[in-house]
């Protein structure tokens, strides 16, 4: 799929399918800038359309019109956009969205997208068209790899993003960010959509070499003997049930000046979780191939990066493991030594995130970085807070939450902040090791971050729980990407 950025009278465009923005000022639909200049030369057709009720306005609402009088587009596409002067991100995205589905259905090769009209809200030319481009990707995204016969071809080939001529350069540097947000979206979605006997921690591994062949990226993989020998013993616990062995994967992005501290991301890449000795219940236990969807994040947000050329060091940590039942596996009780020194008692073998995460938090503390992000699937507890809307987010320093904050309100992928309070992790406490695995009932995704803290104290930390906006479940299921684009702007936030 290609898409760009160009200069046109919408008025006198050729179009196979061109998309109109209409808003609502909650009672009844008006037409947006672009669409008034269409329905002038229409004879007043949308306008009469749109009185008449056959759009609402609403966000994501569409309304097809084929071969309209006076205009030179074969089809065009009205589509809610809400209110004007409240519509950001998520509205726009909902309306790229609907666009992308009413073109894959009406079978076109390609489609000119004019939402940029003025009433845009808050939002700039630079943004919209990124959020265009993001959404559209995201909708036309279908999973092959494992499915036989011919893979037919999408008909749609190519999106236009049709801007003003003072808006051109803007809208051509959203669109290359916007691609750039979406290879990255669609390398984390491939990864965690492959079943876990093909997505194991070596294969993880071999796609983070093939990266550094065609990015400008470094990639190195310590396997268990490595590891043993830096004493992550906390890591090499969780993989003594498996036969698969453990590694731990490091991707160099050098895109800043030589020096500059990094931003670090730390992705859990459990790529299969039975919860081990307390193993789960069998029902959609399929659906724990996704526990890698933080490391799957790590990598679709380095390759983004690396793509946009972005001016900032960032390094990329993915510990990978698989978490199953054997008689070399961890037993509730069991206590084990972590890198950094703190013994653990494993009281619950299925919450073995942590476990892996908390050894590689010690491991990154030698790049001395600017800011650490770590990602991870870790908790029912925050599917029961916050729904798959929002990720849930930690942090230690309130300056790197705030960041996180404004970028996930900026790329509609957003989290909410929770505490890390001393209260809570002294629910940790153990009568025989330093700390417990889990903290009992209440607040589960709070004493897991609680945990990460405890070995993240050495530099700006953040912890993102994304256990209810990683995948999708039921007829939609799969993968959804997040939260790369919420990293990605965080990352073109801290590169200016």
């Amino acid at each position: 799929m290609d898409y760009l950025a160009k200069s046109n009278k919408i008025d006198t465009l050729a179009s196979r399918l061109l998309v109109v923005a209409v808003y609502t000022d909650g009672k009844k639909a008006t037409l947006g800038n672009n669409a008034a200049l269409l329905d002038a030369r229409a004879n007043r057709r949308l306008r009469t359309l749109v009185a008449r009720g056959d759009i609402s306005g609403e966000p994501g609402s569409t309304l097809l019109v084929h071969d309209p009088a006076g205009i030179r587009a074969e089809r065009v596409l009205l589509v809610g956009m809400g209110k004007a002067a409240e519509t950001g991100a998520r509205e726009l995205r909902q309306a790229a969205e609907a666009a992308a589905g009413a073109a894959r259905a009406a079978n076109v090769r390609s489609l000119d997208i004019a939402l940029m009209d003025r009433r845009h809200g808050r939002m700039n030319t630079r943004r919209m068209a990124r959020h265009v481009v993001e959404a559209m990707d995201a909708v036309l995204y279908r999973y092959t790899e494992t499915l036989s016969g011919k893979k037919k071809a999408p008909a749609l080939k190519s999106a236009a993003i049709v801007v003003d001529r003072a808006e051109l350069n803007a809208a051509r540097r959203g669109v290359r960010e916007g691609v750039a947000t979406a290879h990255g979206v669609t390398l984390a979605r491939e990864l965690g959509n492959l079943p876990g006997n093909i997505c194991t921690p070596s294969y993880l591994a071999r796609r983070a070499r093939a990266m550094q062949k065609t990015l400008p990226v470094k990639t190195r993989v310590l396997n268990e003997a490595d590891m043993q020998k830096l004493k992550m013993g906390s890591l090499l616990s969780v993989s003594r049930g498996s036969r698969e062995p453990a590694r731990l994967i490091i991707m160099e992005y050098g895109g800043g000046k030589r020096g500059d501290a990094p931003v670090v991301l730390v992705g859990k890449g459990l790529t299969f979780d039975a919860g081990g000795i307390s193993i789960k219940p069998a029902g959609a236990m399929d659906e724990m191939k996704f526990d890698m969807c933080g490391g799957a994040s790590v990598f679709g947000t380095l390759h983004a990066a690396a793509e946009m050329e972005l001016p900032l060091n960032v390094v990329g940590v993915v510990p990978s493991s698989e978490n199953l039942p054997d008689g070399a596996a961890n037993k509730p009780g069991d206590i084990v030594t972590s890198m950094a020194g703190k013994t653990i008692e494993i009281l619950n073998t299925d919450a073995e995130g942590r476990l892996i995460l908390c050894d590689a938090l010690t491991y990154i503390a030698r790049y001395k970085p600017a800011a650490v992000v770590d990602i991870a699937t870790l908790t029912g507890a925050c599917i029961i807070a916050l729904g798959s809307h929002a990720s849930g987010l930690f942090s230690n320093d309130d300056k790197l939450a705030g960041e996180l904050l404004a970028a996930g309100e900026s790329s509609g992928d957003r989290v909410w902040r929770l505490p890390v309070w001393d209260d809570y992790t002294r629910q940790l406490k153990s009568n025989f090791a330093d700390l417990a695995n889990i903290g009992g009932k209440g607040a589960g995704a709070v004493t897991a971050a609680c945990f990460l803290k405890e070995f993240a104290s050495d530099y700006s930390w953040a912890h993102l729980d994304i256990a209810g906006t990683a995948w999708k479940s039921g007829g939609e299921k799969g993968s959804t990407g997040r939260p790369v684009p919420l990293l990605v702007e965080f990352l073109l936030q801290r590169a200016g």
